[in-house]
């Protein structure tokens, strides 16, 4: 590569010719590197932070690496992305400079490979934070993506981590640092309010509490199979995959059963009891980290509850009244709620206090067959992402639809965060737009009531 002299303000070489090739062949070799590497990563994530399903925790190396990778190879980066010709508009992207990531315990690896493709795409540099529990799996990870930049000739300090198992004190003097242009949060609600707040430029994620509702005339077996592949997936630690079920009466039934073959546990009422308090702390409800990321048998073993072999996921029905408590929460585990709703009104009713309840601007899920259904959801749903008959877990960070492919999930306004976006590399570039005069107008000339414009 013609890598030469590094900017002082992102690490990055200038580069000679057109370097869209040379950036995308780094790319390519950096998801490449952890795709070979996904199932022992994966292994030692598991082995390190206690928390998720290795096969699974492989494959979603393998997305936020090559999925990631395939998405963005192509596409313009930086210099002149756009040409407006009627609007006499270009547009120029530039690299904003130092990207500081917070990598979270849940998905480390996946989250680093994203942020350092998405920053090598932009032309910025990375500086990335793990997670006290995962540091050791980072530092390895970050070492791989080191060790391809520097034999494509690019300078490894493109990406840095932080000493490992950092304080909180570094982390903050590093988000409030002048050499950091833009702080990439994902992880605890109050590590991202802590980047909102730093003083530096940042985008933030925040909880999900995904309501899914299973609509009269949903698919049941369909539905039934989409929801225990995905709030089973990594033992239900993705934070967009579903929450809590809401199920209209006239399909309960059925679904419960479709549920049973899918491979859940559906519980009875004293089962449902001996799981919260296995499950959720007493002082204030939140999950306890003896199940957080765990298998659902062995969390059931805990609760002293029998299930049949094989089961995936508990499904606690629980009535109204429980909404509120923990139940009614978010569940970084294979442990679903499901509350029942008379027709369609309550289910959006029900399905909008779920979404009350810590959920705001992430994700929302429907199953049914009806158009005008699917409109009215997503209009009246404060979320980011609306998923049509699609898994939630999968379906939010972009996996098998038309969303950008991310480990970044933005929940705009909805979620008190800056974006709604999946987040990409585009979040990581400034666009300056060059505008022309119109052809035969007047810079001191405005449009009039009669469209042929007034003087100033």
């Amino acid at each position: 590569m013609a890598w030469l002299s590094a900017t002082p303000s992102a690490g990055w070489p200038s580069t000679v010719g057109h370097p869209k090739d040379e950036v995308d062949g780094l790319i390519t070799a950096l998801a490449g590197q952890v795709a070979d590497h996904a199932d022992e990563l994966a292994a030692a994530t598991v082995a390190e932070t206690g928390i998720g399903c290795v096969p699974d925790k492989a494959d979603k190396n393998r997305f936020a690496s090559l999925g990631v990778a395939q998405w963005l190879v192509g596409k313009p980066g930086v210099g002149v992305i756009g040409s407006h010709e009627r609007a006499a508009l270009t547009e120029i992207a530039d690299p904003m400079g130092v990207v500081f990531g917070l990598i979270p315990m849940t998905n480390p690896v996946a989250t680093l490979v994203f942020k350092t493709l998405i920053c090598i795409k932009a032309r910025d540099a990375l500086i990335v934070s793990c997670h006290r529990d995962a540091a050791d799996v980072g530092a390895r990870t970050v070492d791989m993506l080191r060790e391809v930049l520097a034999r494509h000739g690019a300078p490894a300090d493109l990406v840095q981590s932080v000493p490992r198992r950092p304080t909180r004190r570094t982390t903050a003097a590093l988000m409030r640092h002048p050499g950091v242009s833009m702080i990439l949060a994902t992880g605890g609600t109050a590590m991202v309010k802590a980047a909102y707040s730093s003083g530096t430029p940042a985008i933030g994620v925040g909880p999900g509490n995904a309501p899914a509702w299973i609509c009269a005339d949903a698919d049941v077996e369909a539905a039934a199979r989409t929801v225990v592949a995905s709030k089973a997936f990594d033992h239900g630690i993705i934070c967009g995959s579903e929450n809590n079920l809401v199920v209209d009466r006239c399909v309960r039934d059925s679904f419960i059963d479709a549920l049973r073959t899918a491979g859940a546990a559906v519980l009875s009422p004293a089962e449902c009891d001996r799981l919260a308090r296995v499950a959720f702390h007493e002082r204030d409800g939140r999950l306890r980290r003896t199940v957080l990321g765990q298998a659902a048998a062995l969390i059931a073993d805990q609760a002293g509850i029998e299930v049949a072999a094989g089961t995936r996921l508990l499904v606690a029905p629980v009535p109204r009244a429980a909404l509120p408590g923990p139940y009614g929460r978010e569940k970084l585990a294979p442990i679903l709620s499901l509350f029942t709703a008379d027709g369609e009104n309550d289910g959006i009713r029900l399905c909008l206090q779920i979404l009350g309840q810590g959920g705001c601007g992430h994700t929302a899920i429907i199953h049914t067959r009806s158009e005008r259904l699917q409109v009215s959801f997503s209009q009246r749903m404060p979320v980011s992402r609306v998923l049509v008959n699609g898994p939630g877990a999968q379906g939010c960070i972009g996996l098998g639809n038309g969303l950008t492919p991310s480990l970044t999930l933005g929940c705009g306004t909805y979620g008190r965060t800056s974006t709604t976006d999946n987040v990409t590399y585009t979040h990581l570039v400034n666009i300056k737009r060059v505008a022309h005069p119109f052809a035969a107008a007047s810079a001191l000339s405005l449009p009039g009531p009669d469209s042929q414009g007034s003087r100033l």
